[in-house]
């Protein structure tokens, strides 16, 4: 795989979503080639008519509210190119990719991961300069 490099969400990207606050054990979806889960306090995120959730503490470290019901990533993230297809590990289950899509990660270290495909990466995020 190429090296990670640090990016940041594009100035004009946002996406709306809701906090799943009620007394609720969650549910559980099929997204990205396997089952995801939620938690109570999770987020349901609308991300350019693209919708999924969010663990409730890794939204509340990297996003902020831009107004009602809108949100932008105003942490950076760590991505690196990658070279064969297989998936990755998230916080709300497993994420499979293709060659050439990003492995992304809201941590330096590797850590709350998730792939993204290349085009919807490119048009999201910027290399942090």
């Amino acid at each position: 795989m190429a090296t990670r490099r640090q990016y940041v969400k594009r100035q004009t990207q946002f996406v709306v979503a809701v906090q799943l606050d009620l007394d609720t054990t969650g549910f559980t979806y099929k997204k990205w080639g396997d089952t995801q889960a939620c938690k109570r306090g999770d987020w349901i995120v609308n991300n350019n008519g693209d919708t999924y959730t969010v663990d409730s503490e890794s939204f509340a470290r990297t996003y902020k509210s831009n107004g009602p019901g809108t949100y932008v990533k105003s942490a950076p993230v760590w991505a690196e190119v990658a070279a064969a297809a297989g998936s990755v590990r998230t916080k709300e289950g497993a994420t499979h990719y293709q060659a050439g899509d990003y492995l992304v990660s809201n941590e330096e270290t590797g850590s709350d991961a998730y792939a993204v495909s290349k085009a919807e990466f490119e048009r999201m995020y910027e290399p942090l300069v």
